[in-house]
């Protein structure tokens, strides 16, 4: 006998926000929605929880099925509820936001998305929904977090330069930094390890390449480090 309730209830969904890093650029990743409402509009991939998921699974699960991409840095953001946020019924939205190395994960559409692509968070077409307002909020999340924890590598690969994680944190912060203040500042950390191998960016001499030292820093955490930019 199925249960009566008292009081209608509201539809739950997860929205993500896709950040990743390319080009000097940090972007995000956008779905063209397939159906209606907001037909040819682009989204944030996302979608409705099942009754037998949790929150997490949903979101992964969506951005699988919208676009493909799997084994991802993932984060929940915060609860959107605006009683006329979606057309179609009362829904309340619980929103992530992730972070991916654009070179280990590419975007395809799928299931009711008509495309996916990435878009600099410069030049972002008119969204769906209250989508915008999720962004705006994932993009305060993500420019306030990379200062005290270090998960603006997850938007690199596992092998980068100084320059490449100094252009990135401008990027994400929106604005210049010192070069030989940020060089100091990054390897005094002492989480940077360097590589026998370099790469060389035009004209210029070859730079050296350095790897993240996730290990050192979970145990350094664990005594009480601090990371702070």
């Amino acid at each position: 006998m199925a249960h009566a309730y008292e009081y209608p209830r509201a539809a739950l969904t997860v929205d993500c926000v896709v950040f990743g890093f390319d080009e000097g650029e940090l972007k995000v990743l956008l779905i063209e929605r397939g159906v209606d409402p907001f037909k040819g509009r682009w989204a944030l991939p996302g979608g409705f929880v099942r009754v037998d998921e949790t929150l997490d699974a949903a979101a992964r699960r969506e951005l699988q099925e919208e676009a493909g991409l799997t084994n991802v840095f993932l984060e929940q953001l915060y609860t959107f509820g605006a009683v006329n946020r979606d057309p179609r019924e009362r829904i309340v939205s619980v929103a992530y936001y992730a972070l991916v190395n654009l070179a280990e994960h590419q975007a395809r559409a799928a299931t009711d998305a008509a495309d996916a692509l990435w878009f600099p968070v410069s030049g972002i077409p008119k969204l769906a929904f209250d989508h915008a307002e999720i962004l705006r909020a994932a993009l305060g999340r993500l420019q306030g977090k990379v200062r005290y924890q270090p998960i603006g590598f997850e938007l690199l690969p596992e092998k980068f330069t100084l320059s490449r994680l100094q252009h990135l944190y401008e990027a994400v912060l929106e604005t210049t930094l010192d070069k030989r203040n940020f060089r100091k500042k990054v390897l005094g950390f002492g989480l940077l390890v360097p590589l026998k191998e370099t790469v060389r960016a035009g004209r210029h001499r070859p730079a050296q390449l350095f790897r993240f030292d996730a290990g050192k820093y979970a145990k350094l955490k664990q005594q009480g480090f601090n990371f702070e930019l």
